[in-house]
């Protein structure tokens, strides 16, 4: 398997991974949490190279973190840190948090039936070292895109999918990948997954939906843009729930068309909007700046 970084490309992160570290961080708002996360990482000796924050209400919000630090000796420490962490400052403070290594790339599958652009963009980016994941397996409910991918080095598992045999499909798809992602992309995957699916895959999925939601949700968005009249087409990036289409936003993007653009030409303009918003999406929650808020995102930048 290819290892995803092509001759010349250039990381996603901007700092060298190499004793870089995560600190996720998302509680009831109030004062002295800054200063305790902080004192916490200068004590041990680390350096903040990146810190954002974000309040929903400095008087009885949510408040949200992400710091970035260099710590030597990150991977050998990174378990003890963890749990000092937990003990000394995330239980006096009622936090949830997530402290992670920048060094590994998190490994993904990648989800498709027919359409290819959303799957093809995502692994040359990938390949030119663009994205900072690992992609380690396709999946498809159709045969057409093997040869496409087999270009990349990456497995291609074909798993067809009836309403008779979705069960079984899904039983499929989770042993194939059990262990082996730390999420999954739909990369126009025409499928809707079952909650006990999301629930026993255990890690996040992320969707593309070609449209801006809400408007224009479920099939023949573009058909039905054109016979509105509409003058902006979009895509929504999102994860994947229970509820069809109303995961929680990563992000989203528009184009304008106007009356001159026939539906081919809506379709052409819809499709590289959603390669732009699923790449984003992608990379954004392989490099921790998506942090969940209810049925909302905070995202940094």
């Amino acid at each position: 398997m290819r290892s995803g970084r092509a001759d010349g490309a250039r990381a996603v992160e901007r700092e060298p991974t190499a004793d870089i570290g995560r600190l996720l961080v998302s509680c009831a708002d109030g004062p002295g949490i800054v200063a305790s996360i902080t004192a916490f990482l200068h004590a041990r000796g680390a350096n903040i190279i990146q810190s954002d924050q974000y309040s929903t209400d400095p008087v009885g919000g949510r408040f949200f973190m992400r710091v970035v630090f260099h710590l030597p000796g990150l991977a050998e420490r990174l378990g003890a840190l963890e749990c000092e962490f937990g003990g000394e400052v995330a239980e006096r403070l009622g936090l949830n948090f997530q402290l992670r290594s920048a060094a590994a790339p998190k490994r993904v599958a990648l989800f498709v039936s027919r359409f290819d652009h959303c799957l093809l963009d995502l692994l040359w980016r990938w390949e030119r070292g663009e994205l900072p994941i690992d992609v380690v397996q396709v999946v498809s409910n159709h045969l057409d895109l093997a040869d496409a991918v087999a270009g990349f080095g990456v497995p291609y598992a074909h798993v067809p999918v009836t309403k008779a045999t979705k069960a079984e499909a899904e039983r499929q798809e989770l042993e194939l990948l059990a262990g082996r992602v730390d999420f999954i992309v739909l990369a126009r995957y025409m499928q809707i997954l079952t909650k006990s699916f999301l629930d026993e895959l255990g890690v996040p999925a992320i969707n593309i939906h070609h449209s801006f939601l809400p408007a224009f949700a479920g099939a023949g968005p573009y058909e039905r843009a054109k016979a509105r009249g509409v003058k902006l087409v979009g895509a929504t990036a999102h994860y994947v729930t229970e509820d069809l289409d109303e995961g929680p936003i990563i992000d989203q993007d528009v184009a304008r068309i106007s009356h001159r653009d026939d539906v081919t030409d809506i379709t052409r303009r819809g499709a590289d909007i959603e390669r732009t918003v699923l790449s984003r999406a992608v990379a954004w929650h392989a490099e921790d700046r998506v942090l969940l808020n209810g049925h909302t995102t905070v995202v940094f930048g």
